[in-house]
């Protein structure tokens, strides 16, 4: 039976775990270097931490949970939920073990970690998009407390406070009416305005609770539709649009403000947000929004290029993940002992999202191009662990190696990246792209065709060796 090791012990990894678990595949480990697991559900504590996916439909279809307390649900609860699925499926990930790197030598998978070495015939990387937190280079240095929204620290009173926050992402926009609530004053650092739609969130009841499957079908559908209009559909274009402006007009009376929080892109170029309550909070007197660029850190603030120095108690960073530097923390070599940031020197790429060439044997959870601007990415985690566990059967039916033939993948990735031309997302600077302007986190189509095109595991894709 071939030995599998998984790296990550968030949504990515332990459904892979689960999935090759349910197939009969029980040499599985999983390598987690804090000491739960969780992913981003865990990392991220900071104030109104949750999901912006409606929670029957942010879980895995084997496992349902009846017993979601709300629409939208908050971090613990996605959290715990986790939880039971591995303790369900008997998922027991090993964990305070960090791994440092991977290297494919004679047939298997050498990972170095801090326990020491760990050979495998199947290596999994599973450690997400969103788990590098990125912060702005910014010159200087500010003297008093400073953290990232993914490191929030709890040691840091924020109550009468003057508090700085530099970006306005999703997480950003989450924690910021909390931060207002507490805080004396409450500076916003805006780069680019985002779109915020209404989040018709509620609590749920026993009756919502006999509906999840209708729910789940209907949220499903709901991200298929907003996905056409990222494609390029106008009606649908227009539809969300229209909604946006709505909330805006209806939520910030102030013509300045309003005009200052109006995006100048279009929608989907960066990822939509849903709040009901973020306008309302920069609306509050205690609360600025800045959109003057900044020129420095100082020591008592944040200095602005106009030469206006904000001067604060506490720093926040909501400027979101290093999303398109897959796999930065791990030195992956494969055959010949080739590293993977070479063979990704034009950006990452893999096939199905999920294998490279001259990577035999390994399979990429949540990797380059199968993040989503609608819908939920648990679809797809739950596809690619479909295909891992076919890979892994294939290896178990006595094949040694599988590796994925480079006319097959350069032919994915022409198509791919095509596709994505004409997309929203290459239509404005943003954490989908890296810096030579490459989408490399997005998956350009439905979720239902990721489906099709990841159910069977044609072996004629790949070189493979007994």
């Amino acid at each position: 039976m071939p030995s599998v090791v998984i790296i990550g012990a968030g949504f990515g990894g332990i459904g892979a775990a689960v999935e090759l678990r349910r197939a009969g595949h029980t040499d599985v480990t999983v390598l987690e270097r804090a000491d739960t697991l969780g992913g981003v559900w865990r990392e991220n504590t900071y104030p109104g931490a949750g999901c912006d996916v409606p929670s029957p439909y942010y879980s895995f279809s084997y496992e349902p949970n009846p017993a979601w307390p709300k629409r939208y649900s908050l971090g613990p609860d996605i959290k715990a939920y986790l939880e039971r699925t591995a303790a369900r499926h008997g998922v027991v990930p090993r964990y305070g073990v960090t791994v440092t790197g991977a290297e494919f030598v004679d047939g298997r998978w050498r990972v170095s970690t801090s326990d020491g070495l760990i050979e495998a015939d199947v290596l999994v990387p599973a450690v997400g998009q969103l788990s590098e937190p990125a912060r702005p280079a910014l010159p200087g240095a500010f003297a008093g407390p400073a953290f990232h929204s993914a490191e929030w620290d709890h040691s840091v009173s924020l109550a009468g406070k003057r508090v700085a926050v530099i970006g306005t992402g999703a997480s950003a926009i989450q924690f910021i009416p909390h931060v207002r609530r507490s805080a004396a004053s409450l500076t916003v650092f805006q780069r680019t305005a985002p779109y915020v739609l209404p989040k018709p969130d509620r609590d749920y009841g026993r009756r919502h609770h006999r509906v999840f499957p209708i729910e789940r079908s209907v949220c499903w559908a709901a991200g298929e539709l907003a996905t056409l209009g990222i494609l390029g559909n106008r009606v649908v274009t227009k539809l969300f649009s229209a909604l946006a402006s709505r909330q805006l007009r209806r939520q910030v009376p102030d013509p300045g403000l309003r005009a200052a929080l109006t995006p100048d892109y279009r929608i989907g170029c960066k990822r939509v947000l849903f709040s009901n309550d973020y306008y309302p909070a920069l609306a509050e007197p205690n609360v600025t929004l800045s959109t003057v660029d900044i020129e420095s850190l100082v020591p008592s603030g944040v200095r602005t290029v106009d030469g206006v120095v904000h001067e604060v108690d506490v720093l926040v960073y909501g400027t979101g993940f290093r999303a398109t530097d897959f796999l930065a923390r791990l030195e992956v070599r494969g055959v010949d002992g080739v590293p993977l940031s070479a063979a990704w020197a034009g950006g990452p790429t893999a096939y199905l999202g999920m294998t490279v060439p001259g990577f035999p044997n390994m399979f990429l959870m949540y990797g380059p191009n199968t993040n989503l601007g609608a819908g939920s990415i648990v679809y797809m985690l739950e596809r690619q662990a479909r295909y891992l566990r076919q890979a892994v059967t294939l290896l178990a039916s006595g094949l040694s190696t599988v590796d994925v033939r480079p006319e097959v993948a350069a032919r994915w990735d022409k198509e791919v990246q095509g596709r994505l031309t004409d997309t929203a997302w290459t239509m404005c600077r943003s954490w989908y792209r890296t810096e030579n302007g490459r989408v490399s986190t997005n998956w350009p189509g439905l979720v239902s065709e990721y489906h099709r095109r990841t159910k069977v595991l044609s072996q004629d894709d790949f070189r493979v060796s007994s």
